[in-house]
Formats: C-alpha cells, structure tokens, sequence
C-alpha cells in the first residue's frame, strides 16, 4: 500500500476538502460534495486507517493531522477551506490549531475540541465479532451487527466499509479495525494545544444530538475566537444526512462569506 491517502476530487473553484468520521470513508460526504462542487474544488479523503488509505502505525489527531497537511504537499495545496464531520471534525481541527496556514475557513459539524468519554465499546466489539465470524454473506454481518446496535442507521453505516475479500470470498472490514480500537482513547482526546485559530471557524450542532453541549461553547470560543455555533433543527449526529438542505445552505453561505444565519 501507498502512502497517499485516497481522494476523489470533484468541480471547480477554491479548494475545499471534506472528512469524514470514524469508521467511514469520504465517499460518506459525497452529498455534500455534489451539492458544492458547483462553487468549489471538493476533495473527499479517506483518513488514514480508512477507506483505501494507507494504516499508520498508531492513530491518533496528531498522526491524521500530519498526513493530512503531508497529502496537501504532494499535491501542491497550500492552503484549503476543511469541513469536517465528527471525527473528521476533531483532525480539521488539529490541523488548523497545529498547522493555521493550511487552513482558510473551518466548519465542523457536530463535534466540540473537548474530550470525549467511551462510548463506541459496543459497536468495537460488533466489528470484532464480524471480523472474527469471516462473514460469507452481508446479511450475515448485518445480523450480527444487528444483535449489538439497534440502529439501523448506524448498522448502514458501518456496512458501508464492509467488502469482500478477493480471496477466501469472506467479508472484512476495508477499515483498520485493530489499529482503531488500539487508539480509540487517542481519538477521543481534544486537538493539541496550542495557540486558538484565528481564522473564520462554522460549528454546525444537531438539534437532537448531545456531541455539542452548551458546557462546551465556552472551549470553542477559547480555541475559536472567530468562531459562531449554529443549530440545525430536527438533525442528529448525522445532520448532513437528516437535513442536507439546511447543512448545505449554512456550509455554502459561511464559505462563500455570506451569513450563515
């Protein structure tokens, strides 16, 4: 394998590169890619340990951030607007605290710079039990999945990064699964510390969802002075997906220097 993390690259325009969350792929923000391709060069990266991109020896904000802004060199970007998305969110975020000039405009969607306590132990041990199983069909990952989650949006979700094997025809995981349930704590930690973000920074929260609580506006307004938080009602986690029209409206506006509002 590679070292270059993989991309798809779509439209015209300022550059703007979107990622994802845990456990996904960039093809999960294709959506929102379509919906600003119009306005923007839209490149959807597969952080590393994901999708097709390369595994690193150790996962952590610190370790994506790097190869981040490392793909940035190789491809001669200088500087790009991020939107990230959960923990895409959170390596947005280290980049532009850890590397400022890389970043132009910053929107996170549902994700604070706080640290977070544990809570994917069972959809871990979900993923180990497929991956155990050497699954010969997706009907019977999903049940299996099904047994642990009771979500049938996250069971889709994971799925999505589920494939099968050239050879032994069983299904696996196209994540790293081992190297993310080994730094899983490191991924829950809040970005370095270093000196707040000056640039303009979008916080986009779900209505319905608890990973941007009020006790952490406080923190992004330390880090993000430039910062303004904005609710999307009726969304979850998943805001780009329970409410496209509103989260893309908000995203182009603020990018384009419109009011989010």
């Amino acid at each position: 394998m590679n070292n270059v993390l993989r991309t798809r690259t779509s439209g015209q325009g300022p550059d703007l590169v979107l990622l994802h969350g845990l456990f996904g792929q960039g093809s999960n923000l294709r959506s929102i890619a379509r919906a600003l391709e119009a306005d923007f060069c839209v490149h959807c990266l597969d952080l590393p340990d994901h999708g097709r991109s390369p595994w690193l020896k150790e996962a952590s904000l610190a370790s994506y951030a790097a190869a981040v802004a490392e793909w940035m060199e190789q491809n001669k970007l200088p500087t790009a607007d991020f939107l990230g998305h959960s923990l895409g969110g959170k390596v947005a975020m280290e980049l532009a605290l850890t590397k400022p000039e890389r970043v132009g405009k910053l929107v996170v969607a549902d994700m604070a710079p706080v640290t977070y306590a544990e809570h994917h132990q069972q959809i871990l041990e979900a993923l180990q039990r497929v991956a155990a199983r050497r699954c010969q069909t997706r009907i019977e990952a999903e049940a299996l999945l099904s047994e642990v989650i009771d979500d049938p949006g996250v069971v889709g979700y994971l799925l999505m990064s589920l494939e099968r094997e050239a050879e032994g025809g069983v299904h696996q995981w196209r994540f790293n699964l081992a190297g993310l349930a080994d730094g899983y704590g490191r991924l829950r930690e809040a970005p370095s510390e270093a000196a707040p973000f000056q640039g303009q920074a979008l916080f986009l929260k779900g209505s319905e969802s608890a990973y941007i609580q009020v006790s952490h506006e406080q923190e992004i307004r330390r880090r993000f002075p430039r910062s303004q938080l904005l609710t999307v009602n009726e969304a979850g986690h998943w805001l780009h997906i329970d409410q496209p029209g509103p989260f893309n409206g908000a995203v182009r506006s603020f990018l384009l220097g419109e009011s989010a509002a």
